[in-house]
């Protein structure tokens, strides 16, 4: 079977069978190594999927290469694949309609709340706040942050020179002449 999926591995890009061919073939193997101790219906089942799933991967890889995009209008595909592409899940863009019509409605309750307040013809003076403002907490916040990271940094730093710097001053005798003994460090 390992024959077949080389021949169908021929279908795909040569740039793709060199980055990826490999690693295709040593995952069917382990697939197949698994079904053999199935029945032959199960076998069966992998080898058909497999070489459906071998034939569509060479067919996108081919449409991707011609016009820069997969095809996932037209093969819908649950699977990813080996691109090493940054991509959004698929619910991010639910989560951003969500954010979205939440938005929205905000906004819409802002403005009936201000429709709804009449008028004052008496000017408000400047308000106060009584609590701490946005600037000073935010560089409280830096602040502390910076100051975790430097006992960080220093836990760190201690380690470092506790550990590596010891055994960077172990001296290695010559290896043993007899075979299975023991090496010995000064």
């Amino acid at each position: 079977m390992l024959r077949f999926y080389r021949v169908l591995l021929q279908l795909y890009p040569s740039g793709y069978r060199r980055e990826f061919g490999e690693e295709m073939l040593a995952v069917l193997a382990e697939a197949n190594a698994d079904a053999r101790q199935q029945v032959w219906l199960a076998r069966f089942s992998l080898a058909a999927r497999e070489s459906a799933g071998l034939l569509r991967g060479a067919f996108e890889e081919h449409l991707l290469a011609l016009t820069g995009s997969y095809p996932v209008v037209v093969f819908p595909n649950r699977r990813t694949t080996m691109r090493s592409e940054f991509r959004f899940p698929k619910t991010t863009v639910g989560l951003m309609i969500i954010l979205l019509v939440a938005v929205i409605v905000t906004i819409e309750k802002a403005k009936a709340i201000s429709q709804s307040i009449p008028p004052s013809s008496t000017p408000v003076g400047p308000i106060h706040p009584a609590y701490i403002g946005v600037v000073p907490a935010f560089l409280m916040a830096l602040g502390g942050a910076s100051l975790l990271a430097a006992i960080g940094w220093a836990i760190l730093f201690a380690l470092r020179r506790s550990g590596i710097h010891r055994l960077s001053s172990v001296h290695r005798e010559p290896a043993p002449t007899k075979p299975g003994s023991p090496l010995r460090l000064s």
